[in-house]
């Protein structure tokens, strides 16, 4: 009679117990991928950002080298403008 008791008391509590681990992990999985979806996207962003940097940064620089060749600014001018185009 006792171990009839006990395993009907044990039985079900252990399997909840399992119950509550599995979820625990499941719900552990599901953030870990959330979380990696969510980088991922920032990433894109990010990267997407510094390439209209980069353009324009370029675009900057030649018209910096425009100005220039044409001698609306000197070498040293130009040299400045660059420096600080390419420090910010």
């Amino acid at each position: 009679m006792e171990k009839i008791i006990f395993f009907g008391l044990v039985i079900p509590i252990m399997a909840y117990v399992l119950y509550l681990g599995g979820m625990a992990i499941m719900n552990g999985f599901k953030s870990k991928e959330a979380n990696r979806a969510e980088k991922e996207e920032n990433e894109i962003i990010n990267h997407e950002n510094n390439s209209d940097q980069n353009i324009n940064l370029s675009e900057e620089l030649s018209k910096l080298n425009d100005l220039k060749e044409k001698g609306v600014i000197s070498q040293e001018e130009f040299e400045k403008a660059k420096n600080k185009l390419l420090n910010n």
